[in-house]
């Protein structure tokens, strides 16, 4: 993970994640928007399963459960609102 930018109320990061690593269940009380550059992710949101690749686009409120499958290597722009100080440098 790798932060961009950010400012008083959103921050952008990058992510490069790696094919059969999984991000497990979890929830914050971030909304988070996500853009996939490339690769290939199964990705769930609240109930229900999505698999995305290169081009696809996503939004999670805050404190949904989601979690991620990293089905090929992959690299995501995520905007998280408001700012996640834990991903400050």
């Amino acid at each position: 993970m790798r932060p961009l930018v950010w400012e008083e109320k959103t921050i952008l990061c990058e992510f490069k994640l790696e094919k059969g690593y999984k991000i497990p269940s979890h929830q914050h009380p971030y909304e988070q928007t996500g853009y996939l550059l490339s690769g290939k992710l199964n990705f769930r949101i609240d109930k229900t399963w999505h698999i995305t690749k290169a081009g696809d686009s996503w939004c999670i409120p805050e404190n949904v459960e989601h979690e991620v499958e990293i089905l090929e290597n992959s690299v995501v722009m995520e905007l998280f609102s408001p700012i996640r100080p834990d991903y400050l440098p």
